[in-house]
């Protein structure tokens, strides 16, 4: 099943092809077992002095879904905040995520609406707090826990996609909490993204002679413009700069991240639609916000920032995140370019992934004791 929410990590979940099978009954993937079955004693922790549990907590008024995992519960502890919005990390962390165990614990959690937090929880309790404050004060509040419940002092907070418009006001709210801010797919502001995104769609399709493209790009030129971000000129917006590379490097689909749920052993068929009916749920209700998204007043980070960006990103054009970094003053700054990646940095260059966070993230989430 593909994931409306997955292409929209950030406005483009619109685009899915197979968006309509969100509204279909449920798939019955049972015939997956036995591979899942395979990932999942792969990614079994077995070393003693690991952590490995799911659980769901309170926070914010509803229950929601944690996903703990590392090789030493000594390591310092990562909050990973996911895309979308409700494009959960947890059923395709199989993919990536294991060797970056080995020297932090990473936590990963189903957001309100997302996954099996949307799962837990009835809808209409939900509704009317899809709001980005309200993820906002969710991700501090678990970031409170998680320090009380594993007994770190502070933790790195880590963001990919939309999940960088919670985190980084997180971060600005509460710096205390936090040894560094890692941004993948860093949004700044979100009309420039989209007009950057437009124009490499449209420049691409005409260098490749693609009539169809030109003509659908061209009817709701110019854009973003002075008209109003609809869905349905998002959905043009943003299809052909995916299908032209800008959502994963070189290639016109990314089926590795849609149908990787199929083979995730923490997630079964009801979770699984859950990722495309939390994408229903909240993207009307959190777009004409996060369409105001702008950082670009940020002078100063409280913390040190390290900013992960895609050479090919066309989804959230890495191009004015460097801008922002290039200006921005903070106790410490590193700008880290993924040349083969385009949006899914961690899963196109899992290994520069690791790499990076070892050289730039985890000299500063050492722990010390307090004084």
């Amino acid at each position: 099943m593909k994931s409306i929410a997955a292409t929209f990590v950030l406005v483009a979940a619109a685009l899915s092809p197979l968006q309509a099978e969100a509204q279909d009954a449920c798939p019955d993937r049972s015939s997956y077992a036995p591979a899942r079955e395979i990932v999942a004693d792969l990614g079994r922790i077995v070393a003693p002095e690991g952590v490995q549990e799911e659980y769901a907590v309170e926070i914010g008024g509803i229950r929601q879904w944690v996903n703990v995992r590392g090789q030493d519960r000594d390591n310092p502890m990562v909050l990973f905040v996911h895309g979308g919005p409700a494009s959960p990390i947890i059923p395709t962390l199989w993919q990536f995520q294991r060797p970056l165990e080995e020297y932090f614990t990473v936590v990963n959690y189903d957001q309100r609406g997302a996954g099996k937090t949307l799962t837990l929880n009835p809808q209409d309790a939900v509704a009317d707090t899809l709001q980005v404050q309200r993820y906002v004060d969710d991700a501090i509040a678990l970031a409170e826990h998680l320090r009380s419940r594993y007994h770190k002092r502070k933790l790195v907070l880590m963001a990919h996609s939309w999940g960088t418009v919670v985190a980084m006001h997180a971060a600005l709210q509460r710096p205390d909490l936090f040894h560094a801010y890692v941004g993948i797919g860093q949004v700044i502001n979100v009309r420039t993204n989209e007009q950057v995104s437009f124009d490499y769609g449209l420049r691409t399709a005409r260098e490749k002679g693609n009539a169809e493209a030109v003509r659908e790009m061209e009817s709701i030129a110019p854009y973003p413009g002075d008209q109003p971000i609809t869905r349905e000129r998002i959905i043009i917006a943003r299809k052909w700069p995916q299908f032209y590379g800008g959502l994963t490097a070189y290639r016109e689909d990314s089926k590795y991240f849609y149908q990787g749920p199929r083979l995730s052993p923490d997630y079964d068929d009801t979770a699984r639609c859950a990722i495309n009916a939390g994408s229903v749920f909240s993207l009307g209700r959190l777009l004409d916000e996060f369409l105001r998204v702008d950082f670009t007043g940020v002078e100063r980070f409280p913390i040190p920032v390290v900013m992960f960006m895609g050479r090919h990103d066309y989804t959230t054009p890495s191009e004015p995140t460097a801008a922002w970094l290039a200006r921005v003053q903070a106790p410490y700054k590193q700008g880290v370019w993924f040349e083969h990646s385009a949006h899914m940095m961690p899963w196109e260059e899992p290994g520069k992934t690791l790499v990076s966070l070892l050289e730039y993230v985890r000299p500063h989430a050492i722990d010390t004791p307090k004084d």
